[in-house]
């Protein structure tokens, strides 16, 4: 293997990791944290043969962390690395690293409180304040403090205030790891240019791609905000009549597994790859061949509205740490160039929201209640969930039963927990089951979790037709010409196995589908009329 920049620093942290049983560890991207430090520990003395769990905040970096680490060692996904993932699990008998995301090393902790198995959980990525790294870490914490002293707790960060995490660790020990990153020109969009919120329009995207491909060599990384956006670029780009040694690929995190493959890896001999990608490409991932990177500045983000109940996404400019994280992606291997199509000298806010402060709480809170906990002050937060969000995570979850007036889980409370569902919908899907409707109640959870089936369908005066009905015909087999089949896939895939979790041998049929209203009613009785 090559040398990389946290090389340097795994005997410090191995030595650190012997006499402490927590540690920080900061090092920027590109340093090689993500696959060396979970292969520089598979041997430490104090694991005692038990594994490391290492939790990434992305499906697709997840996959590709285990992947890469299981070829260093010469081996197959599944033998001494393997990886845990939503509807995909590659772990075999003889795991020692788990590279897990999506909530399940939360229910690990419900399963197994001590971790017995566990040497090690180190979380990837932390400056990315995803939700789930929040809660587990608070349980870990509550976990080593009050069941496994010996258990170690390793956060990894690239840009965020590491003494700030060492604190919340109790001081625990930080160390550095410098970067290897080549100098990136930077290169900003003209004041005048057409701009959306204050940041340029897409408009520039094409040209300033255009330009690149014709004035510098390498591999291009675009930042776009969405899905949406990506497949609007592509099209223009397609219809520009890029050379013959150019080849398009799409990112994002609903791609077919094999789609995502193609655009992390290198280009064809002889050709250049222009690849369009969401912030899914800001972290973990070292995509071949990068020298250029065009960042548009936007990122699409969840954000929970307490007075609807609702999680709508809103697009927003980009915080100053993604930017020099996206723009680092363009200096990996040699020199580059990074275009940022906003002008010099717009304010970008320092870092993003933590999750745990814009986003729907009800799932947290149910999972804190089945820890034992109806107080998230008694556990420690690098930042604390707000009170109002918590209060209305807990009138709903009472609302559905989950939830006893003392905010203590109750037995359907135990139940809903145990689907990798949002609450409302694990509550919709067991009322469903007891109805003999668990097959269709399942066709709906999956339609409400996974992104829409139909690429478009216009209603009147071309607003995009709402109709759950509709797609619910498509699930079952109807043919129409808008079909997403990718998300189409996803949707039916997902229904299938919480069919198979509920044991549910029967599939959804016409006869069904005059019970949807009734079983949305459960899963959002808040929202009737």
């Amino acid at each position: 293997m090559s040398t990389l920049p946290i090389d340097t620093v795994l005997p410090q942290l191995r030595q650190t990791l012997d006499a402490h049983t927590r540690a920080v560890l900061q090092a920027p991207p590109g340093a090689g944290k993500t696959t060396r430090v979970p292969l520089a520990l598979l041997d430490a003395p104090w694991l005692q043969g038990r594994k490391i769990i290492m939790l990434e905040p992305r499906r697709l970096a997840t996959r590709s962390a285990a992947h890469f680490m299981a070829r260093c060692l010469g081996e197959a996904v599944g033998q001494r690395v393997g990886y845990r993932v939503r509807l995909d699990t590659r772990v075999g008998p003889n795991t020692r690293i788990e590279v897990v995301t999506e909530g399940i090393l939360t229910r690990m902790l419900q399963r197994d409180p001590a971790l017995e198995e566990v040497g090690i959980v180190i979380f990837d990525e932390f400056h990315e304040r995803n939700l789930q790294a929040d809660l587990g870490l608070a349980l870990c914490l509550e976990a080593q403090a009050a069941l496994r002293e010996e258990l170690r707790i390793l956060v990894m960060s690239a840009t965020l205030d590491g003494a700030a995490v060492s604190a919340l660790l109790g001081n625990a020990p930080l160390i550095s790891s410098e970067g290897r990153c080549y100098p990136v020109a930077i290169r900003h969009a003209s004041p005048s240019s057409g701009r959306v919120r204050g940041l340029p329009a897409l408009a520039q995207v094409v040209p300033v791609v255009l330009k690149a491909l014709e004035q510098e060599s390498g591999s291009i990384l675009v930042f776009l905000p969405g899905a949406r956006e990506i497949k609007r670029i592509e099209s223009q780009l397609r219809a520009a009549l890029l050379p013959d040694d150019v080849v398009l690929a799409p990112l994002y995190g609903n791609l077919p597994q094999e789609v995502q493959d193609r655009a992390i890896a290198p280009a064809p001999p002889g050709q250049r790859k222009v690849v369009l990608a969401t912030n899914i490409a800001e972290t973990s991932l070292t995509i071949e061949g990068i020298r250029i990177v065009v960042d548009v500045g936007l990122v699409r983000v969840p954000t929970f509205e307490l007075r609807s109940g609702m999680t709508r996404l809103e697009t927003v400019q980009v915080s100053q740490a993604s930017a020099d994280q996206r723009s680092g992606r363009a200096g990996r291997l040699e020199p580059g160039v990074c275009y940022r199509l906003w002008p010099e000298g717009l304010h970008l806010v320092p870092h993003g929201e933590p999750e745990i402060r814009t986003a729907d709480l009800a799932a947290l809170v149910l999972e804190l209640a089945q820890w034992g906990s109806t107080d998230p002050t008694e556990l420690a937060w690098l930042d604390p969930p707000p009170e109002a969000s918590v209060a209305q995570a807990r009138t709903l979850l009472m609302r559905l039963g989950a939830l006893d007036h003392q905010g203590r889980i109750t037995a359907h409370g135990e139940q809903i927990a145990r689907l990798p569902l949002h609450p409302r919908l694990a509550h919709m899907v067991i009322k469903g089951q007891a109805l003999g409707l668990g097959a269709l109640a399942c066709d709906l959870a999956a339609l409400l979790s996974e992104r829409d089936v139909l690429r478009s369908a216009s209603g009147p005066k071309g607003r995009r037709e709402a109709d759950i009905h509709q797609r619910l015909l498509v699930v079952l087999g109807d043919q129409v010409p808008e079909v997403d089949r990718g998300a189409l896939k996803h949707v039916r895939e997902s229904a299938r196995q919480w069919r198979q979790a509920l044991k549910i041998s029967a599939r959804s049929d016409h006869a069904d589908l005059a019970m949807a209203g009734v079983l949305l009613g459960f899963a959002y009785p808040d929202r009737i009329a």
